[in-house]
């Protein structure tokens, strides 16, 4: 089995790659320190990714995606340069998604195996994101909407779909945006009163990858510490 991951060099995106390859799992990944580099802000990386992948492995089984940028967009920048903020961070963090999902499907389609897509989500599609993170929520939101679309689509492909939504996760992402934010102040927002570890998410998407039985295909599983319940 062959597992495409991507935003595999760091944070939850190493955890996953750990997880799984300490299973035994042949995982392409993608990232400058993990694997094959393709820049995301660059409208051809998707398909070079999914090109250099397919040749190394001859087949993809699993897409994970989890490559994305979290960046502040504060409203009182100049409008242009907002506008090129929320274009270059819906870019990397959905339609990227949504390229390599479309090839993937396209392929299992060819192919006739089926297949699975775990999209690393965010607790910001249901709950939002700060006033500076508008693109942010707005992506992962999408990103969700995409992968409930694939799951009734393509179901009787055999082609499965998940969502993983997070809420803070102890990576380089969230430590700025909770220094930001008082630290404290914000725990203590989550009931559980810490924020999730990355190997915690991996977990989620090793069981969505190998395990969830296909009636599940569809679901989106919060990783939050109860600080957002639906």
């Amino acid at each position: 089995m062959a597992i495409l991951l991507t935003g595999s060099s760091r944070g939850i995106g190493a955890a996953i790659l750990d997880i799984l390859t300490a299973g035994g799992a042949e995982v392409i990944g993608h990232g400058t320190r993990s694997g094959i580099a393709a820049d995301f802000a660059d409208p051809a990386a998707p398909q070079a990714l999914w090109d250099a992948a397919l040749a190394r492995a001859g087949t993809i089984d699993v897409l994970i995606n989890n490559a994305g940028v979290f960046e502040a967009n504060p409203l009182t920048r100049d409008h242009d340069e907002w506008v090129a903020d929320w274009e270059r961070t819906l870019r990397i963090n959905l339609t990227a998604s949504a390229e390599l999902c479309r090839l993937a499907v396209r392929h299992w389609q060819e192919t006739g195996t089926g297949g699975r897509i775990v999209n690393i989500a965010s607790r910001a599609a249901y709950r939002g994101d700060s006033p500076a993170h508008w693109h942010y929520a707005a992506a992962k939101a999408g990103m969700v909407a995409m992968t409930k679309t694939i799951a009734r689509g393509y179901a009787r492909e055999g082609i499965l779909a998940f969502a993983i939504c997070p809420g803070f996760t102890m990576t380089g992402m969230a430590d700025d945006y909770l220094a930001s934010r008082g630290g404290d102040k914000l725990l203590a927002d989550i009931p559980l009163g810490k924020v999730a570890d990355p190997e915690e998410v991996a977990a989620v998407a090793r069981f969505c990858a190998l395990e969830a039985p296909p009636s599940m295909t569809g679901a989106v599983l919060d990783v939050n510490g109860a600080s957002y319940v639906r």
